[in-house]
């Protein structure tokens, strides 16, 4: 079996900085992915149910940011897609794009699917609930010196590690 080569995680980590810093400096803002969720799910109501949006506050709010245009016209939703098509064509060229479901040797296929789902679940609960997701508040937030972003830093490796403990034997 051909070992698979991956970028050094320290070169990795400083175009990952780089990228944060030129973007802040571009849109005056930092990298999330929750406010393009956010956009999609704002269309794909609009598009299913516009008497809702309609007579809903929020989507009422929202509208109002976006008169004249579409949510998906925001920079957000094009990062989150782009980051999409590129994570796809890195997989294809570099010959690591599988289509299986990876799972640890104590667990079946429907308590993997199922915990896939209830975390992405969660994980949109708490990234509204939050005011945004672990990137835009953990990684922005620690590149601006943001109080509030080094507390979102510790407590996402405390929960991490909590919560690996008791689902470990999942994998192992």
């Amino acid at each position: 079996m051909e070992k698979t080569e991956y970028m050094n995680p320290y070169i990795a980590g400083v175009l990952l900085g780089l990228l944060l810093v030129a973007t802040i400096y571009i849109t005056g803002r930092g990298l999330g992915a929750s406010g393009a969720i956010k956009s999609y799910a704002v269309t794909a109501v609009e598009t299913i149910a516009p008497s809702h949006t309609g007579s809903t506050k929020f989507y009422q709010e929202y509208g109002k940011k976006h008169e004249g245009s579409s949510p998906l016209m925001n920079w957000l939703v094009f990062e989150v897609t782009g980051v999409l098509i590129g994570a796809f064509l890195s997989g294809l060229i570099s010959n690591r794009l599988d289509f299986k479901l990876e799972k640890g040797p104590h667990t079946t296929t429907r308590i993997r699917i199922a915990g896939a789902l209830i975390g992405g679940i969660l994980w949109g609960i708490g990234s509204q609930l939050g005011r945004g997701c672990t990137s835009g508040a953990a990684l922005s937030g620690m590149a601006v010196m943001s109080t509030g972003g080094i507390i979102t830093m510790f407590a996402i490796f405390a929960g991490a590690y909590m919560f690996a403990y008791f689902f470990r034997k999942f994998w192992i």
